[in-house]
């Protein structure tokens, strides 16, 4: 500390000292003697009075150099043990704190004597920043709900949907008083990604087995077919008309459900990114240009607004161009009815730097109850819909690094937010 006291250790020779002194003591006396008058010779007297001097001032100048120039051993005072102890505990306070701050997780505190519960480091205060979670007083509800010390799955409202989190609480003692700490740990991430990793092993399999057994049966019936025609002199026409029309069905059904299952195989085929920079201001006026005929044929109009301009980020574009347009074709189908469809594309950056665009339209939007089920292969929003083109979307954006929400729109219609 710059406050401790030191002492210092004289460790310079004293042998000049001693010698100028003597020399400016001779010089005295012999300087003396010659004003007196003792000796004859009392002038030599003088002048050999004033080397002596002169030598002794030159002799202690340099030792008095000596010191300043020479490096001294500087010896601090003894610390107390107390005082040693104190730095110890504020180091490892600081520590602790800095650990706490940057915990991967979200960590309260719970006292049932407040009603407001305390966030204690920075992922606690990013969630509920402004941008994050949209209702706070629920997220506060649902915390001071399952602080039994047990483990729990809690859904939060977020201006990106609903957010699954994992919640853990503990009950802790400080000052005499109970308090609860919380921890809270957001997973719809890692929980969409593995879902759709089953998905993907489970349409992986079905898929097999159902082509391994589907590809003999269109081959078999198309042998059929032509055994048929060639027998056909030696059959009745009714009996023939009737095995031909039924080989024909079946072949057809065959070769319909072989496409079928081929589009959904596509879902566990997807090959590996390449990623590469991207400008977004680009990268989506190729996407409107690809669709502003249909749109304009409607009398609508597709809106494209990126901040800054000159925004950039890395993808797959080849990829992601077959993701947005997905997304823009549903955006079509869903605005059928309107008299003047929109669709709006807007890319800006969030905080951390990441790119945000939202695509959204003016229609109807989805039925709130489907919403959670809507990215699920299989699964549709159309009477004929195949279920495969949203589980292509997420698995295309998750892919690249990114992720891809629902939202519900306060205009009406649907609201689409993809992170990357």
């Amino acid at each position: 500390m710059e406050s401790e006291q030191y002492k210092t250790q004289n460790v310079i020779p004293n042998l000049p000292l001693i010698v100028g002194i003597a020399l400016l003591l001779s010089a005295t006396s012999l300087g003396t003697a010659a004003l007196v008058g003792q000796f004859i010779e009392s002038k030599r007297m003088m002048v050999a009075a004033a080397l002596l001097l002169t030598l002794g001032f030159i002799i202690l100048l340099v030792w008095l150099k000596g010191i300043k120039a020479r490096k001294i051993v500087i010896i601090p005072e003894a610390v107390p043990l107390a005082s040693l102890g104190e730095i110890d505990a504020n180091t490892k306070f600081l520590e602790l704190e800095s650990r706490v701050e940057h915990a991967p997780i979200a960590l309260f505190a719970v006292r049932t004597d407040q009603p407001e519960i305390r966030p204690l480091n920075g992922n606690a205060r990013r969630i509920l920043a402004p941008g994050r979670s949209s209702n706070t007083e629920q997220l506060f509800e649902q915390i001071r709900s399952n602080t039994s010390g047990k483990r729990a799955m809690i859904l939060f409202e977020t201006e990106q949907g609903l957010e699954r989190a994992l919640l853990a609480s503990s009950d802790i003692y400080l000052h005499g008083e109970q308090q609860t700490m919380v921890a809270l740990m957001p997973v719809e991430s890692e929980l969409q990604l593995e879902a759709q990793n089953a998905w993907l092993k489970l349409i992986h399999v079905l898929t097999h087995e159902i082509m391994n057994s589907l590809t003999p049966v269109t081959s078999l019936s198309r042998t059929a077919q032509d055994l048929l025609s060639d027998c056909k002199t030696q059959l009745q026409t009714p009996d023939f008309d009737d095995l031909h029309t039924a080989l024909d069905a079946i072949h057809r059904r065959a070769r319909g459900l072989v496409e079928f299952v081929s589009s959904y195989r596509s879902l566990s085929n997807v090959p590996t990114p390449k990623p590469e920079q991207v400008p977004i201001h680009d990268f989506l006026n190729r996407l409107a240009a690809l669709s502003n005929h249909q749109w304009h044929q409607r009398n609508g109009r597709i809106i494209i607004t990126c901040e800054p301009s000159n925004l950039c980020a890395v993808f797959d574009p080849n990829q992601l161009e077959q993701a947005f347009i997905n997304l823009i074709k549903n955006a079509e189908e869903a605005t059928a009815q309107s008299e003047h469809p929109e669709l709006q594309i807007h890319a800006k950056l969030t905080r951390g730097n990441r790119l945000r665009i939202e695509i959204s339209d003016n229609g109807p939007g989805v039925p709130e109850d489907l919403i959670p089920q809507i990215f699920t292969p299989f699964f549709s929003t159309k009477e004929r819909g195949s279920g495969i083109g949203l589980a292509l979307v997420r698995q295309l954006i998750q892919g690249n690094g990114g992720t891809v929400r629902y939202a519900q729109r306060l205009q009406g219609g649907a609201l689409f937010i993809i992170s990357l």
